[in-house]
């Protein structure tokens, strides 16, 4: 009886061709990835900071003036302690960006400025007393 060798296996040739088919997609994926989620940060940036200031003109028809701290913009929308740490300006990061609020009685400022820019977010919004958002 014959005995044939069944021994199989790639080259190191073919092993290389996959690597390099494989590193070659990666290159074209992973950036278009990277812009995606700057997009999306990007976008739920600005929808937050479009909440809060809605909340706050709510507040100001309501209370006759508008939300002078956190506390007070909390009865319209629930949400604002956690993109509003204080009303002093101090920073809080969430989904790439990093939000500071400041308010009195007399009006707010809410400002949503990417944590690393270019990478989590490039455009900083701000929006100001009556609604006003503006990208910078």
């Amino acid at each position: 009886m014959l005995k044939v060798n069944s021994n199989r296996a790639f080259t190191l040739v073919e092993v290389m061709i996959v690597v390099g088919i494989i590193s070659l997609l990666a290159a074209i994926a992973i950036p278009n990835l990277i812009s995606m989620k700057r997009t999306a940060n990007e976008a739920s940036a600005k929808a937050n900071i479009r909440s809060l200031a809605s909340a706050a003109e709510t507040a100001s028809v309501s209370l006759g003036r508008y939300p002078a701290n956190v506390g007070e913009l909390q009865n319209f929308i629930s949400s604002a302690p956690s993109y509003c740490a204080d009303f002093t300006g101090t920073q809080t990061a969430i989904q790439g960006y990093n939000y500071s609020c400041t308010m009195d009685s007399t009006g707010y400022s809410f400002v949503a400025d990417p944590v690393t820019l270019g990478t989590t977010g490039s455009i900083t919004y701000t929006v100001t007393t009556g609604g006003i958002l503006t990208p910078l």
